[in-house]
């Protein structure tokens, strides 16, 4: 597991209720890096927040922290 696979897991983990729950795949496509984060199905709310702000800023700091390697990042949220 790679350290931007590891700070999703971090961030996903201290805002649910089930972080056994939480897992993190990773994927190389075109257009640079896909994680990929599952969470509980109770759990999708509290990720993504509210107006999606949550989702917004784990990307801002995927981003920020992806910054340091000149790599493009997503991050999908699945429940």
């Amino acid at each position: 597991m790679d350290a931007n696979s590891e700070l999703i897991l971090f961030m996903a983990k201290n805002l649910v209720e089930d972080p056994s729950a939480v897992s993190v795949a990773r994927f190389e496509r075109e257009k640079g890096v896909v994680y990929e984060l599952r969470v509980g199905s109770r759990d999708l709310g509290k990720v993504i927040g509210k107006n999606g702000k949550t989702a917004r800023c784990m990307r801002a700091v995927l981003n920020a922290f992806m910054s340091r390697t000149r790599e493009r990042a997503q991050l999908e949220i699945q429940g």
